[in-house]
Order: structure tokens, then sequence, then C-alpha cells
């Protein structure tokens, strides 16, 4: 394989040989050392090979004095390619600059990569960065990393380091995201931690303070759990901040109504695609007008930037806009679908009156009422009930 491209890059001929005697032609290229290859005999007084371009005008002067007709077939590789294209002088203007904006166009930022975000949102980073002179198209040699860490930083506190790094055409952007500060607890301000909800205890974890419930206790909302205020037989009434952790099992009971018909879109079959290009930032559409048809149009958008080879952006986008029409169609739910689509919203409701907290048991009951159906969800959990409440100065 190696040694065709090699072949091809040198420009090869295929040529017939027609003589009385043709083996002259290949002991004339065993004696000056020519490499042929692709032999096929014709007849006992004709063959064609292939041999290099350089070795076939060789050839030719040698096969003169041996009396052969030597016929070039077939032409192929670089050279000839080159050679046909020699006299296209708008083509070969043309290459040469595409090639110069091509080699312009990599000093510029035409693409941005963004890693290390989680919670902020990739357009939040990239909005703040054009604030500061960092956008679509920017010369890649004015960026300054130092001044963006420390101003991008102010703007977006949620982030704690942030490098810039232009490489070609694209920006390279690091982020992490800062932890966020535990809540300093002054142990100078007493405090009790009472109930937040009815449970049954399960375990008592006390940080500071004297706890005040057993394991197996039933305690009731705002019932005090582990007392800030302890009497001693030396000091008298100390005040401290009662802090700590209580768990205890809780019950719940959630309800909500499905209804048993749904609205859901059908679609006609009625497509309509648009074609635009971006320039930069500077949009050509092709098409004239630029509204959505009615109300119930679906607009799907599909953006794809230009790559040359080894995935270097280019400054071109392609995008298509694909309008698909439906129309809004009732139809009867099942009680399947109905239940499934509750749980989604009861289990989601749950998880947020969960506080620490694991769900034990849960089960999922339905009853129709009318064209509704009323779905209940009873779960046995076990959490954090604790909550802490500071003791008012008198």
């Amino acid at each position: 394989m190696l040694q065709h491209i090699v072949n091809l890059l040198k420009g090869q001929v295929t040529g017939r040989v027609e003589s009385g005697f043709p083996e002259r032609v290949l002991n004339l290229c065993a004696e000056y050392g020519i490499r042929f290859w692709d032999l096929t005999w014709e007849s006992p007084v004709a063959f064609t090979f292939t041999v290099s371009r350089r070795d076939w005008k060789r050839l030719r002067r040698l096969s003169a004095r041996a009396g052969c007709t030597m016929t070039a077939l077939r032409w192929k590789g670089t050279p000839f390619f080159l050679g046909r294209m020699r006299r296209r002088y708008a083509l070969w203007v043309g290459m040469i600059l595409c090639s110069f904006l091509v080699f312009l166009g990599s000093f510029f930022i035409w693409d941005f990569e963004i890693e290390g975000n989680e919670t902020v949102a990739r357009e939040e980073i990239l909005r703040a960065l054009e604030r500061h002179g960092v956008g679509f198209g920017t010369f890649g040699f004015t960026v300054d990393s130092y001044y963006l860490r420390n101003y991008i930083l102010l703007d977006i506190p949620e982030l704690s380091y942030i490098a810039v790094n232009v490489k070609g055409c694209r920006a390279y952007v690091q982020v992490r995201e800062a932890i966020p500060a535990p809540e300093i607890i002054s142990r100078r301000r007493p405090g009790n931690t009472v109930a937040a909800k009815d449970a049954l205890v399960t375990a008592v974890q006390p940080w500071d303070g004297e706890k005040m419930v057993l394991p197996g206790m039933v305690v009731t909302e705002g019932q005090l759990l582990i007392s800030g205020v302890a009497d001693t037989a030396y000091d008298g009434t100390r005040f401290l901040r009662g802090m700590g952790k209580v768990y205890g099992r809780t019950w719940y009971q959630l309800r909500c109504q499905v209804p048993l018909t749904a609205v859901e879109k059908r679609y006609t079959g009625e497509e309509t695609v648009r074609r635009a290009f971006l320039f930069g930032k500077n949009r050509i559409n092709f098409y004239f007008s630029s509204s959505i048809p009615g109300d119930t149009y679906d607009k799907i958008v599909d953006w794809k930037q230009w790559c040359l080879p080894g995935d270097v952006p280019l400054p071109v986008t392609t995008v298509t806009e694909t309008l698909r029409a439906y129309e809004p169609a009732e139809r009867e739910r099942t009680q399947e679908e109905a239940l499934a689509l509750a749980d989604v919203i009861l289990t989601a409701r749950l998880e947020s009156c969960l506080d620490e907290g694991k769900v034990l048991r849960r089960s999922l009951t339905g009853e129709t009422v009318g064209d509704t159906l009323l779905v209940t969800l009873s779960a046995e959990c076990e959490e954090q009930i604790g909550k802490l409440v500071e003791i008012p100065k008198e």
C-alpha cells in the first residue's frame, strides 16, 4: 500500500510493448535496474506493464535501438494531474487565495471548547468572555488570560478558576466551580433543636447541649429534642448552642389528579426546510419569510460548523430550519399511563419534602373520579427531623 502511494506521487505509466522479440525489453529492464509491475502478456509478441514516469522515458530511449514499439496507454499520478492543471490560472489563483485566507483565519478565534462547568451554563461563560473582548472572530494574540482570570471571576462568583488558552483558531476555556463555604455557626448564641415534623425517633446525635428524647419515642412538630439550657450542680444554668442531628421515621400521603384525556401533537406530514449561512456573525438567509407560518408548527434548528481536515473549524456555519406542521388531537389516556405520570410528579414532590432522608417503603394507589384519576402516594421514610431554633435574648 505504501509503495503504491509512492508510485502515485512520482507518477506511473502503463504502456504496451510490441516487437518480434519483446523479451529484449525485459532484458533491458534487468540490465539497467528499471522496476516494472503488472506485467500482462497479450500475445507472443506483445505485453503490457507499468513503470514509473522517469523510467518510462529511459526505457523508450533504450528500446529504440532494440526495434521495439512502445505505446503509452495510461498516465496516473501527481505530476500528470498538476500538468493538466498548469494552464488553469483561475484555479491556481483561487487555491492560493483560499490557502492565504485559511492561513490568515487561523489567527482568529472561531470556536470555543469549555471544560469543567457543571452548574454554570456555557452561555453565561461565553457572554462573560464577550463582555471582556473575547468572542467569535477575536484576534487570538490579543487574548490576555491574566486579565480575563481577574475580571471574569468577579462577574461569575460561582467560579473559582478560569484559564483561556488559544491554539490555532480554537479557544480552550478551563473553569473550576467554587465550593460553597459552609455556614459559620456561632457557638456563643444559645439555641434549641426542635422537631420539624411529627416522627418516630430512631437516632439522636447531640453535638452540643442535652438530649431530651430517646430512640423509640414519638415526637410532634415543634417538640424540644436537644436543649441548649443545661443545669449543672457546680455552674448552675448554662446556655449552650443545642446543636445536633435527630433521625426519625416519617409518613407521607401525597395526592394528585391526572386527567384521563390528553392532548397530543399529530403531525400532518407538511414540512418546510429553510437554510441559511453564518459567515462570522453575519447571516445570509436563502428564504424570504423568517416567521413561522402559524402556531401549530414545530421548529427544529440544526447548526453545523464547517471544518477542514484535522477538525480545524472555519467561520462558516450551515443553519437548517425544519418547520413541521401538526394539529392538536385528543386521545384517551390509559390508567397505566396516568399512574406513571402521577408517579413522576409525586416522587419529585416527596423528594422535595425530605431533608437528609431516604424512602423505606412506598405504595401507589389510584381511584377514578369522573374523567380524572385520583392518585395517592403513601410513603414511609427515615430523615433528619431536627431544626435549630435560637433562644431569644431577654
